[in-house]
Parts: structure tokens; sequence; C-alpha cells
């Protein structure tokens, strides 16, 4: 069997850590039939996803954060950016929280317009259909 050898850098294993809920979302999201797009480069955009029904496309950010609860504050990163829907990941926990996307400076995770969801497919889609 296959053995990894070599030590991956901290940094680099944290950004391949942050890649794996992106691509965890991408499939969600494609197995419900959306069309799911993957900017080349999201900086000035800060788009992670772009999905769309046919007629109809959204922005998604996906962000991960070290939340010991969902009282969590969560900081606005994508500002003047206009994203749809935020999808914030618990890196140390099973849970995350889908989110509209919102202008405030910051919100904590369990505001009212957010949806709690388990780490599966299932969970995710049910509360994603919900927003």
């Amino acid at each position: 069997m296959p053995r990894r050898l070599t030590q991956t850098k901290s940094e680099t294993h944290q950004t391949m850590k942050n890649t794996s809920f992106e691509s965890m979302v991408v499939s969600w999201l494609m197995q419900d039939g959306w069309q799911v797009f993957i900017p080349i480069l999201d900086h000035g955009h800060k788009t992670d996803l772009l999905i769309s029904d046919g007629p109809n496309y959204y922005r998604i950010q996906v962000k991960t954060v070290e939340a010991s609860g969902d009282a969590h504050v969560v900081q606005n990163r994508w500002e003047g950016s206009n994203i749809d829907v935020v999808i914030f990941f618990a890196r140390n926990s099973n849970w995350g929280v889908i989110a509209p996307g919102f202008h405030e400076k910051e919100r904590p995770l369990n505001h009212e317009t957010h949806r709690k969801f388990i780490q599966s497919k299932k969970e995710f889609l049910r509360e994603f259909h919900q927003l």
C-alpha cells in the first residue's frame, strides 16, 4: 500500500484541509444537480465556488473556523464581493453553518438566519435548501 514518507509543512497542510472542505461542498452540490464552477483565482472577488441551476448563478464562500460552539463570532472577510452564501465548517468538530451573505463586520454563527448542519451530504442539503 502507498504510504506518505515525506513531511508536509504546517501551512501547506492547513491549506490542504481548507481545500478539502471546498471539495466536499462541490461533491454534495453536484450530487444535488447543481452546476459547480471553481474560479482559477478568487482573491479579487473572494468567490470559492460559483453554482448554477441553469438560469441563476450564486457565489459561495467556504470558510473554516476554530469554534467551540455555535455562539462563536465570525468576521466578514468578503465585504464588497457580493457573496450569496457563506458555508462555515468547524475545523475541530463535525458540524457547519450555512449563512446567507451578510454585510455586518461580524456575526455569531447561531444567528437566526443561519442553518446549522452535521457534516453529511443529507444534512447539508436539507439545510441548504431552506436558505
